[in-house]
């Protein structure tokens, strides 16, 4: 059977790629591509997709995409990956709102307390409507950056 998208690597491409193998630096996802792309490599072993599977522990569905996204989006996406443009989930609290939650943190505790807990000063930011809601874990998330 003919294949779509056929591999050919240039001298530069194929240097990166065995450095990487040959240190297995990067990911273990990275490795595995960058081995993958060398077999496949229709200038040198040019393996077939059952074979590199069988070699390396994966489906021939895995080696057939990263063959197409070679050809379709060239070496370096297909080597390093594509990069989120926005994070998977948004921030739950903007800067001010961290901000109002520091400041809060700063201040005097309740009567009867003698620190801030995670709980109590979430309980807090939204009853000063500084948050309409708010987890202790996103407190500790603010509380705890630094730098």
């Amino acid at each position: 059977m003919n294949k779509k998208y056929i591999v050919r690597l240039n001298d530069a491409e194929r240097e990166q790629l065995n450095l990487v193998v040959k240190k297995f630096s990067g990911s273990s996802q990275k490795v595995r591509r960058a081995q993958i792309l060398l077999k496949a490599d229709a200038n040198g072993p040019a393996w077939t997709d059952r074979q590199i599977a069988d070699a390396f522990g994966c489906r021939t569905k895995t080696v057939e995409n990263i063959r197409q996204r070679l050809v379709e989006f060239g070496f370096s996406q297909t080597f390093d990956g594509k990069m989120r443009s926005e994070p998977a989930r948004p921030k739950s609290l903007t800067g001010d709102e961290e901000a109002r939650i520091i400041a809060t943190r700063l201040g005097k505790p309740p009567a009867g307390y003698s620190n801030w807990t995670l709980r109590l000063l979430a309980d807090k930011v939204v009853e000063l409507q500084i948050a309409p809601k708010v987890s202790h874990e996103t407190i500790r998330q603010t509380l705890k950056k630094t730098g």
